[in-house]
């Protein structure tokens, strides 16, 4: 199976920056499509941001256009969530998840149950 860590969370200020890392392990992260989802305390887990295999198709959810931004590298097999202009509601532990590529060149911004492996969880805490 894939194995997903993710880092780069912590504490930052309200319109602070922080960039998340997805770093996979086992298989070569070319082959597969990656998510990033958040869950904040009493609410469902909600899809951030996803990028596809290729990196040609991305995602946004509409609460972080132009201010997160996904990329990937696959020489670090690595893929990267910018997140800038923070503000306290994007409080949450972020999730990153991954699905094989399939035909299409497609990733799920928004459907969890589409994603087959997981990270842990990188808590993101945005306070003053």
């Amino acid at each position: 199976q894939l194995q997903l860590v993710e880092s780069g969370g912590g504490l930052v200020q309200p319109g602070g920056s922080l960039r998340l890392s997805c770093a996979a392990s086992g298989f070569t992260l070319d082959y597969y499509a990656i998510g990033w989802f958040r869950q904040a305390p009493g609410k469902e887990r909600e899809g951030v941001s996803c990028i596809s295999s290729t990196g040609g198709f991305t995602n946004y959810a509409d609460s972080v256009k132009g201010r997160f931004s996904i990329s990937r590298d696959n020489a670090k097999n690595t893929v990267y969530l910018q997140m800038n202009s923070l503000e306290p509601e994007n409080t949450a532990i972020y999730y990153c998840a991954g699905r094989a590529a399939g035909v299409y060149d497609y990733c799920s911004g928004n459907t969890a149950s589409w994603y087959l492996d997981w990270g842990q969880g990188t808590q993101v805490t945005v306070s003053s």
